[in-house]
């Protein structure tokens, strides 16, 4: 059978419409499977492992609601999926909104079910629900984390638990950040160094390729980026490991509600619980000793909290004196008398150390390409082009794990940051470990503007495209060190085809074309034996072969693909259907597009509203503070925030609400980054609208093209990215 086009509701596949029997344009690597389900079903993921949840009852699929959804359901769904563990998820209904009727029951799981129809279920609910707040899950193949043949459990040979199989980690990208994600996810503090070698003994058992990229904020390993694809053979001896600083206990310190593990308020753990730290002449003095004892280098700033950023919980240590030379908190004078603190009043503390300095790119297609933004002194800015080149782009992408840098634009090629310009001046060698290491103007200093702002295009920056004009069919390529290049066909599944055609919103499936021309390749062909699974939840995650110009030499070796997104309709894909369009005007852009204020007419102060799936919604003002309204202000170009203001300050508006408790940090590059509920549940009415007056006046700058001229096809496929 061939071209099978079933309604669903026949009662055999012989009843269903197709090609005729015998006829077919396939070879037996377009063979056809099914994988069918229990009463549960992820579906609109990239994979049968993550999406909105479903649920069979009765005679059709019913959509789940998050408030009737618990994090111990969705590990009984990736366990019945046979997916892993799930992973935590911030923001409800980013797979779609679906149109099944929704399900009213609830579920009460205690979490080691192996199915999800073991689990009690509660009574029908009152609460309101629509589509808008439908539960989702997302599985992690990544079921257990250990470290092995250390003097505590704190420290040894990192051990990857993958689907039940327990293999060492190969250190080839294993930096800092990656280790103190793990640090935190095993209650073992930060990490303090990272060894090398054999240090922790030699692995035995499979050796897992997977590069994780955190940006050392995640709370799980399995929340940041993972990329498999062409990575090289693990060389012997090369085990990522870590030695962390171990559980919390006496007074242990952290650092909270900062932009990195070596800024915030300064916590103390006594007497098993964590506790705050007030003081009344806090200085660089006591600040050094917190930062030396977190080894986070040097104090850069000693401050007390704006009142939003205040802890509420009991307080730990009041009143401190240091010298500044101790190299623990508890080695000051902490035993002074009330009269000494009855001058001044005792406040929350906080530091920012040297090593909260960190980069990212932003603004691009991916982690690897991007506007340079630096976090210093507790905010995030930007880096002026004068003189910027090709040898600061090189420190910046091996700063990142990015490979080397293939192109270093200016002029604000990503678009234009807002708030600080940090620096300026660039003169890097290219072998710094830290562009902030490279000779430059102080900090802060500089004769720019944002649309000077410096970018970088990374070797290791990946995309994929069918290379047609419908972008659904046509020739498979990676881009890969600056360059779109084949893949070839060897090995090639119907598990990598589904894949292909989910990350390229095509389809969950398609058809491999087999009648190739004879010749030679021109360009080059970046990969060969790309061998995704059925598990596997991401293309990005697939084994191959190394990145290798020339994996295959014959056209007839390359993978062109037909996704049954097209094949369904025998016509071209409509881009963008209007209900589910990601942005307004276009079919890609940045989280700039994606919010206005509406209400005043410079277009920098009004009613706060954001576009997804399809439409412009507003946002409940629970919990609105200035945090939110700083990431607001800095996402809509119009600097830092005046006020937050609520209850409709601008006039109610209309349609969905698509946020609600929206929970910024202030340092979010965009609200669709910040902690929040989705809104439209019923808890809030348009009468609670939040609204924002910022700074500045709004700036005026073309959409920033795609890295590499990659706006020359309408859908790609890049690991990370967010929508």
């Amino acid at each position: 059978m061939d071209n099978v086009g079933c309604k669903g509701t026949e009662s055999a596949l012989s009843d269903c419409p197709h090609r005729g029997w015998g006829e077919n344009n396939c070879l037996h690597a377009g063979d056809a499977g099914v994988m069918c389900s229990g009463i549960v079903q992820l579906v609109e993921g990239k994979s049968h492992c993550s999406g909105r949840v479903e649920i069979h009852d009765g005679d059709q699929w019913k959509t789940v609601c998050d408030s009737h959804f618990g994090p111990k359901a969705a590990d009984v769904v990736c366990r019945e999926l046979q997916c892993g563990v799930a992973l935590p998820v911030a923001v409800a209904a980013h797979f779609g909104e679906g149109t099944s009727p929704i399900w009213d029951g609830e579920l009460q799981c205690v979490g080691n079910e192996s199915v999800l129809a073991s689990c009690p279920r509660g009574s029908p609910r009152n609460q309101p629900c629509t589509h808008t707040n439908s539960a989702v899950v997302t599985c992690t193949q990544y079921t257990g984390f250990r470290l092995v043949n250390g003097s505590t459990a704190c420290a040894g040979r990192v051990e990857v638990q993958v689907l039940g199989t327990w293999g060492t980690l190969c250190a080839s990208h294993w930096d800092l950040l990656d280790a103190h994600v793990l640090c935190r996810q095993l209650n073992c503090g930060f990490a303090e160094s990272i060894p090398g070698g054999e240090r922790f003994g030699r692995e035995t058992g499979p050796v897992w390729r997977d590069s994780f990229h955190c940006d050392g904020t995640e709370a799980h390993l399995g929340q940041c980026p993972v990329i498999t694809l062409g990575a090289s053979p693990c060389s012997h001896g090369s085990n990522a490991a870590v030695i962390c600083s171990g559980s919390a206990s006496f007074a242990s310190l952290r650092l909270v509600g900062g932009g990195s593990r070596c800024d915030g308020r300064v916590e103390i753990f006594q007497r098993g619980t964590w506790g705050r730290v007030l003081d009344d002449q806090w200085d660089l003095r006591e600040a050094n000793v917190v930062c030396r004892q977190l080894q986070c280098g040097q104090a850069e700033t000693a401050y007390s909290p704006p009142k939003p950023e205040r802890g509420m919980g009991p307080v730990g240590l009041r009143g401190v004196r240091c010298a500044g030379h101790e190299t623990n908190l508890t080695q000051c004078n902490t035993s002074l008398p009330e009269s000494a603190l009855a001058a001044g009043v005792a406040e929350d503390v906080g530091v920012i150390c040297w090593g909260s300095r960190r980069v990212r790119l932003v603004n691009g297609s991916g982690r690897c390409a991007g506007r340079v933004e630096i976090y210093y002194q507790g905010s995030w800015g930007t880096v002026c082009d004068d003189g910027w080149d090709l040898s600061d782009a090189a420190v910046v992408c091996h700063q990142l794990g990015c490979g080397g840098a293939v192109e270093a634009p200016g002029s604000a090629r990503f678009g234009e940051g807002s708030g600080q310009i940090w620096l300026d001046g660039m003169k890097c060698s290219g072998g710094e470990a830290a562009l902030w290491d490279c000779p430059a103007r102080p900090w802060g200093q500089h004769d720019c503007g944002h649309k000077e702002d410096a970018g970088v295009i990374c070797s290791e920056f990946v995309a994929l495209r069918l290379e047609n004009s419908d972008g659904c069919s046509g020739r498979l390529q990676v881009f890969y060190n600056g360059t779109w290049g084949s893949i070839c066909s060897n090995s090639m599944t119907p598990d990598t085809v589904s894949l292909v055609c989910k990350e390229l919103g095509c389809g969950d499936g398609g058809s491999l074309e087999t009648r190739l021309p004879y010749g030679r390749l021109s360009g080059p062909a970046w990969l060969d034996n790309v061998q995704c699974g059925e598990k596997t939840s991401s293309f990005w995650q697939c084994p191959s072969t190394p990145w290798d110009p020339q994996s295959c030499e014959d056209l007839r070796d390359e993978i062109h693909i037909t996704c049954n997104v097209f094949l369904s309709s025998g016509r071209r894909p409509e881009m963008s259907p209007a209900p589910l369009a990601p942005c307004p005007n276009s079919t890609s852009c940045t989280d700039r597009e994606k919010i206005r204020a509406v209400g005043d007419e410079d277009g920098c102060s009004g009613r706060v509203e954001v576009w997804h799936r399809g439409s412009w919604g507003t946002v409940c003002d629970d919990s609105w503070d200035m945090r939110d309204a700083e990431v607001a202000c800095r996402q809509l170009g119009c600097g830092p925030a005046v006020s937050a203001l609520n209850e409709a300050a601008f006039g109610m508006g209309q349609g969905p609400i698509w946020l609600e408790q929206v929970e910024c940090r202030g340092t979010e590059p965009s609200l669709q980054h910040c902690w929040a509920r989705p809104g439209d549940g019923g808890a809030c009415r348009h009468k609670e609208d939040a609204a924002v007056r910022c700074s500045a006046t709004p700036r005026t700058a073309a959409p920033p093209p795609r890295a590499g001229n990659l706006s020359s096809r309408p859908r790609l496929g890049i690991p990370g990215a967010r929508l």
